[in-house]
């Protein structure tokens, strides 16, 4: 799954920019926006407001998708921590989903992410990042819910993940999942609104592992209490009798 990702860019436009020489993106309002914090480690289940890529320009959308059929704000809070992640298997069969996968599809772009292997019952973290040091692009869907009696409008974003690849495999070895990575083409694709399901179902697929890397760090991170958004999260730290995880 993918529940804890790293942002460390804190400026809309900069990270509109490494997309716009791909993207069919307008430049929009970006400059215009507050700056973000640095999100060195960042859990969705804070449902932070994160910078993704629309194909008209980029936005903050609130991590944990809210169904626009949802009925009142209580129903919404609590779909919202169940809806961090979208299972690509599944994504076109789920009430809260099959909309959202056909017309609503953005891009989530992250410096890395975050997942935790286990060996012998002892939980350790890995930083999971772009072998280049760029950007992962992950996919993902969004839909917009209005609160009926205030008023309030709320985008909400979900991320997709796949089967795990070997490394992912290796990493998050008791689910073996991952989260949707796009390439650069796939990227171009993910955002067009003409996609049939066939062409979408065909996008959603382990991303190569060649083209990732990871490491160890530290197990304070485990802890939710730590104030993990901190610089030094990203620290590699290597555990003895531990194996390098490389394919």
């Amino acid at each position: 799954m993918c529940f804890t990702v790293a942002l460390i860019r804190n400026n809309k436009l900069v990270t509109a920019e490494s997309y716009y020489n791909e993207l069919p993106v307008k430049h929009g309002n970006e400059s215009t926006d507050p700056q973000l914090p640095e999100y060195y480690f960042i859990s969705g289940f804070s449902h932070p407001a994160l910078p993704t890529m629309k194909s008209d320009g980029i936005f903050l959308f609130e991590w944990g998708l809210i169904p626009s059929w949802v009925k009142d704000i209580q129903t919404a809070t609590e779909i919202s921590s169940k809806t961090l992640n979208a299972m690509g298997e599944t994504v076109f069969e789920k009430s809260s989903f099959k909309k959202s996968i056909i017309s609503q599809r953005c891009l989530l772009p992250v410096s890395g992410f975050y997942e935790w292997r286990d060996v012998n019952g002892v939980k350790y973290p890995y930083f999971i990042h772009p072998a280049d040091n760029e950007m992962f692009s992950l996919g993902a869907i969004y839909d917009t819910w209005i609160d009926r009696k205030t008023g309030e409008i709320k985008n909400t974003f979900s991320i997709l993940t796949t089967s795990a690849n070997r490394m992912m495999e290796k990493i998050h070895n008791l689910k073996k999942r991952m989260p949707l990575i796009l390439t650069p083409s796939d990227q171009i694709k993910w955002l067009d609104s003409e996609l049939k399901p066939q062409q979408i179902n065909e996008l959603i697929k382990p991303f190569p592992e060649s083209d990732m890397t990871a490491y160890t760090i530290s197990r304070r991170a485990n802890n939710a209490k730590n104030n993990r958004n901190v610089p030094e999260i990203l620290e590699k730290v290597e555990y003895p009798g531990l194996d390098w995880i490389r394919c």
